[in-house]
């Protein structure tokens, strides 16, 4: 199992948190490149990762990532 951040909807929703890719990667524990990495669809994430993130911003899991 593959999953990746829908690039469009990950970053919109950070920004609509009023967050930097710094802030959530502070909050999530993460660093910043990684954050980066995900937004651009070119890193994959970890089931427990992409469920902290979505808490972060308030999403459903299947609202930003993708599952392959």
């Amino acid at each position: 199992m593959k999953i990746t951040a829908k690039s469009e909807v990950f970053a919109r929703a950070r920004i609509v948190q009023g967050l930097s890719q710094r802030d959530l990667a502070r909050r999530a524990g993460l660093s910043h490149s990684y954050i980066s990495l995900l937004e651009r669809s070119v890193k994959p994430v970890g089931p427990a990762t992409a469920k902290r993130l979505s808490d972060l911003l308030q999403r459903q899991v299947e609202e930003l990532f993708e599952i392959h």
